[in-house]
């Protein structure tokens, strides 16, 4: 059971610490917005990190509700539970790019799941798969056109490329997609921008002159496509964007971009007590009360993903007012000082979402936290449950 808050937003589930409820309607309008603002290439959703906290399988189907043709997985695994949860590949295509030896090749290929390949031994790997089980694989092939992490080198490019164009001549596989990754596309006027551009259109000709004639090319992450068009090529693929974050918050809020986080995080106080001036709260006495005050507990911790470097620091909304975390950060639980102010025990708190209530917004928290609104939201764990509103599907 729900009720509504003042606002009209459902409040917190009855009988729940805490929740995090997932707007699957503003899931679906920032999608919307970024077909709009990318005006031609297809959208792949990216889902990975059971959709950077959000539920894999619920963003994903909203995703192809949207008209998302493709989803963007890490690890085989994530790619194969959303094919066994029954997404079809007449559905969306999936791309899995995050292959380790031994990986479950055979099991990918009669899923139809398409595979990024990076260096010879993955390539040779998957033809092995390719020849026992007598399924042509989907091949992306992934230049390092400067990130310096996952992808081909440009010295190993031409032999990937060619050993890669005679297994598709011999029927193994099929290349359907030539990508890469930006470095640094969230910060506008970064030198690396140009060179990867540039890396990507060498590595593109190259594999033209080798015979491939991929169905996608594919480079833009979400700040690319929010702020380099020319990056666009044939897909996009956002991550943070879709779930309504600005990968570029220096830049433009989410607004800016018309977007609207998805996820808001709420717990219920847990109590409420008076304390006197100079009482030490948490772990190693790290804030001291500077005077009689009241404490109010949340039954939320690191265990299910609050920073423990929000200790002191982290923000949150409970009625009208803003407070901030007192002291550590502990495994299940932490403290804010009230200021002398009384709330009753079960009064909901407030730690982040789209700010339309004046609360704490995750943009908010990785300020304080000196990280990234990603690692705030992919980071709430399994302890936390997920509520859904607004779905379609």
């Amino acid at each position: 059971m729900t009720t509504a808050n003042t606002t009209g937003t459902p409040a917190l589930t009855e009988g729940v610490r805490a929740e995090a409820t997932v707007d699957l309607a503003a899931l679906r309008d920032n999608l919307a917005a970024l077909r709009a603002r990318t005006n031609g290439p297809e959208l792949m959703a990216v889902v990975k990190a059971d959709a950077y906290g959000h539920g894999a399988l619920q963003c994903a189907r909203e995703a192809i509700a949207a008209g998302a043709g493709w989803l963007g997985t890490a690890t085989p695994q994530e790619a194969l539970a959303l094919r066994a949860a029954g997404i079809r590949p007449d559905q969306a295509r999936i791309l899995c790019w995050l292959w380790t030896p031994g990986g479950p090749w055979e099991q990918a290929l009669r899923e139809s799941v398409d595979i990024s390949i990076s260096g010879q031994w993955a390539l040779d790997e998957l033809l092995a798969a390719v020849r026992a089980t007598g399924i042509p694989a989907r091949v992306h092939l992934k230049a390092d056109t400067g990130l310096g992490r996952n992808g081909c080198q440009p010295h190993d490019w031409p032999d990937l490329v060619d050993n890669a164009a005679k297994a598709q001549a011999d029927g193994l596989l099929r290349v359907v997609g030539v990508w890469s990754h930006f470095a640094a596309a969230d910060e506008p006027g970064h030198p690396s921008i140009q060179s990867q551009l540039d890396s990507f259109a060498q590595a593109l000709a190259f594999a033209e002159r080798s015979g491939i004639d991929p169905e996608v090319r594919h480079l833009a992450n979400s700040p690319a496509t929010l702020l380099l068009p020319q990056s666009h090529y044939d897909l996009v693929r956002p991550g943070l964007a879709m779930y309504g974050l600005s990968p570029v918050p220096d830049v433009g809020t989410p607004a800016d971009y018309g977007l609207r986080p998805v996820m808001s995080l709420a717990a219920r106080l847990a109590l409420v007590k008076h304390v006197p001036a100079g009482h030490g709260v948490s772990y190693g006495h790290h804030y001291v009360t500077p005077g009689p005050t009241t404490l109010g507990l949340i039954p939320l911790g690191y265990a299910d993903g609050i920073p423990r470097h929000a200790s002191n620091t982290g923000p949150v909304q409970i009625g009208s007012g803003r407070y901030r975390v007192a002291g550590r950060v502990a495994m299940d639980q932490f403290v804010v000082d009230l200021g002398g102010e009384t709330f009753e025990v079960g009064e909901e708190v407030l730690l982040f979402g789209p700010g339309d209530r004046g609360e704490p917004t995750a943009e908010d928290w990785a300020r304080a936290c000196g990280t990234l609104s990603y690692e705030i939201i992919t980071r709430i764990g399994g302890r936390v449950p997920r509520r859904y509103v607004g779905g379609v599907q």
